[in-house]
């Protein structure tokens, strides 16, 4: 490698760490935010996240490939939830193992109100960024997912 190359690799390495230590830190907020202010856990948020976003619900195996975890994972979170009255399943038509797991009434009240707490702890962890900050990085960020979706597919 040039010298050049070098330090441009080792500029990169620098910058993946610093997102790595931010969103660790990110997340580590939120989940005690989560856990002390409001006695749930993260998972459950985003399993009760990813369910908002499809009113009609999800498969359970659409579920745990939409979040990236294990059917395992999903399905006892969704077990307690389901326990809770915030999650309801319902059979999948035709299919005798499949089940659709959705919010109830209770669950959407119930997760509107985290995302907003949700949304005010990002504001405030990124308030020093102003907008144009915002939209470079989120510009960036986003020429870096389309590369490793371009790999993903070119590795398929």
């Amino acid at each position: 490698m040039t010298s050049d190359t070098e330090s441009l690799s080792k500029a990169r390495l620098r910058v993946w760490l610093k997102l790595l230590k931010t969103v660790n830190g990110i997340e580590g907020e939120i989940r005690r935010n989560l856990r002390d202010g409001h006695r749930t856990t993260l998972p459950r948020f985003d399993v009760m996240s990813a369910l908002a976003r499809f009113p009609d619900g999800l498969k359970m195996s659409d579920l745990s490939s939409f979040l990236k975890v294990s059917n395992g994972n999903v399905t006892g979170i969704v077990d307690k939830l389901t326990e809770e009255e915030l999650v309801q399943r319902v059979p999948v038509p035709g299919d005798k193992r499949a089940q659709i797991a959705r919010l109830t009434s209770k669950g959407e009240a119930e997760f509107e109100t985290l995302a907003g707490y949700h949304e005010g702890w990002i504001d405030t962890l990124l308030d020093t960024l102003a907008m144009e900050d915002l939209e470079t990085l989120s510009d960036t960020l986003e020429r870096v997912l389309a590369q490793g979706t371009e790999k993903e597919r070119a590795d398929a």
